[in-house]
């Protein structure tokens, strides 16, 4: 058996890096965790952890958004319209692929989430998933034949617009959006709206259905794109155990009966929680410099 590469692996957080040298998750040989401050000091604070290693011969990263993932345009690997002060227009793959002269991967943190669920955790052994994260914000990643789906863009499926809950008309949280599924259930929306932490609401709180419907939608959503053989959830907000069942529920009365599909209506194993908890990102990041180390030899075979 071929000894799987040996990859640096950077999962750029809003709040703090993840930096991981490995094979896998059963070979991780070290993880440094940086602060992230202002671009070129957490940069150069990376480049420092990447300079003391030796031995690895491709990069990942999965980052904070918005990113840049078409390949065709001029700013591919950089952040770009992001909200936190000084990282808009940031080149973080040109950058660290220059320096180092290795094959660079670059994606969303929430796909990165998705590929390592899906080769190691939650979805293991499923060519086509989605990731969902609730935490400070919603996001979602699919990942089909064991790629992610790109295009344009990622995916920004945590600002749909759901119908709303019966007899419910709070404004909700979204700067852009107001009450589009991120500004309904993300922690600070939830801590908006009643007042304290989210994790302080009991599981009798007339909040999580709310919540819960919210996220059923997102659910209904990702099925429709017709994608991922299961929904795998993370973040803060879903450590709320109780509300997986919840979400399932309001999954299946979206849905209406409308997809048959035994691994959609058996939404017990359909939506399910993360596998690999904190090591999702750092992991998915490992993923995608081994999938551009595969593309660039792919691509000198071909050329050769």
């Amino acid at each position: 058996m071929t000894e799987a590469p040996l990859v640096a692996g950077i999962e750029l957080g809003g709040t703090k890096c993840i930096c991981i040298l490995a094979r896998g998750p059963d070979q991780i040989e070290e993880t440094v965790r940086i602060p992230t401050t202002r671009p070129e000091e957490t940069m150069a604070a990376i480049e420092a952890v990447l300079d003391r290693w030796s031995g690895f011969v491709a990069i990942g990263i999965a980052s904070f958004g918005p990113v840049s993932i078409d390949r065709h345009s001029h700013d591919y690997g950089h952040i770009t319209s992001t909200p936190k002060p000084g990282w808009a227009g940031t080149d973080v793959a040109g950058r660290l692929q220059r320096r180092y002269g290795v094959p660079t991967g670059f994606h969303s943190d929430v796909v990165g989430a998705a590929l390592a669920e899906a080769f190691w955790g939650a979805a293991k052994g499923l060519p086509d998933i989605a990731y969902v994260t609730v935490g400070t914000g919603v996001g979602a990643g699919m990942i089909a034949n064991n790629r992610p789906v790109d295009g344009l863009t990622h995916s920004e499926l945590g600002h749909i617009r759901p119908a709303r809950f019966q007899g419910d008309d709070w404004i909700g949280n979204c700067p852009f959006h107001g009450a589009c599924v991120e500004g309904l259930v993300a922690g600070p929306a939830i801590a908006a709206r009643i007042g304290h932490p989210a994790d302080e609401a009991p599981a009798d709180h007339p909040v999580w259905d709310n919540v819960a419907d919210a996220l059923g939608q997102l659910c209904h959503t990702l099925v429709l794109t017709g994608i991922p053989r299961r929904i795998v959830m993370g973040g803060g907000v879903m450590g709320a155990s109780h509300l997986f069942p919840r979400v399932r529920a309001a999954m299946t009365r979206s849905l209406g009966g409308y997809i048959t599909l035994p691994e959609v209506a058996l939404a017990d194993t359909f939506i399910v929680p993360p596998a690999l908890g904190n090591n999702a990102g750092p992991l998915g990041a490992i993923v995608l410099g081994g999938q551009a180390l595969e593309q660039q030899l792919k691509t000198s075979f071909t050329a050769s």
